[in-house]
């Protein structure tokens, strides 16, 4: 039998996905509890909505990684987009409710994960410019396709393929572009290395080689 805890979760999760009012009074009515049960889980309405949208999009981020970085990145692209067509509702309440200059820390470890992934293609020497940049523009596109495929009445997978393929061209180097050759790309890579296995340096000596390799970098 469930607990409290996790009817108001499933309860929540159910009037987010018809597009219902989440309505502290309906979901409580529909769990068969009181209002202060809400409050003791979830301090508020509003804690309940994160902890269920929380639950339902670290669902899709924890992809294993395998030893293709381009592949994996792929991958969590097009997770990222059929998440959005899957769960709509859940997605324009992740995605459409930014503050200005407050990140959104439901979002946050998928972030960090595609972080990880364009790190670990500098480590190949494969990244053309910073991986926290790198991050920014790959996400930004990917959110934007999402968007737009959510609001198709007909999705079109091939046009978040295309568009998938020319934000991994702006920023790795891929069969399709260049070969990664450049003074920058070289830096990239180094500096993926140190951050894995800085070996003997101190850390004022990473810190140092590190302002060195950024500049190189651009």
């Amino acid at each position: 039998m469930q607990n409290a805890r996790d009817r108001l979760l499933l309860v929540a999760a159910e009037l987010l996905e018809s597009g219902g009012a989440v309505s502290t009074r309906a979901v409580c009515e529909r769990a068969g509890v009181q209002a202060p049960t809400l409050y003791h889980h979830f301090g508020s309405k509003q804690g309940l909505i994160d902890a269920v949208l929380n639950h339902g999009f670290t669902q899709y981020t924890a992809v294993e990684s395998s030893d293709d970085p381009l592949h994996d990145l792929r991958e969590g692209w097009d997770r990222h987009v059929r998440f959005g067509l899957e769960h709509p509702s859940f997605y324009g309440l992740l995605y459409g409710r930014a503050e200005p200059g407050r990140p959104c820390a439901v979002t946050a470890p998928a972030h960090a994960a595609l972080r990880e992934r364009l790190t670990a293609a500098a480590a190949r020497g494969l990244l053309k410019v910073p991986a926290d940049e790198a991050a920014e523009q790959v996400l930004a596109a990917n959110v934007g396709i999402t968007l737009t495929l959510i609001s198709q009445p007909d999705p079109d997978f091939r046009l978040s393929e295309r568009v998938r393929e020319a934000a991994l061209a702006g920023v790795l180097h891929t069969p399709a572009t260049d070969a990664p050759a450049t003074r920058a790309s070289a830096a990239l890579t180094l500096r993926a290395l140190v951050g894995d296995d800085p070996g003997d340096l101190t850390p004022g000596e990473r810190a140092l080689l590190g302002e060195l390799l950024d500049r190189l970098a651009r």
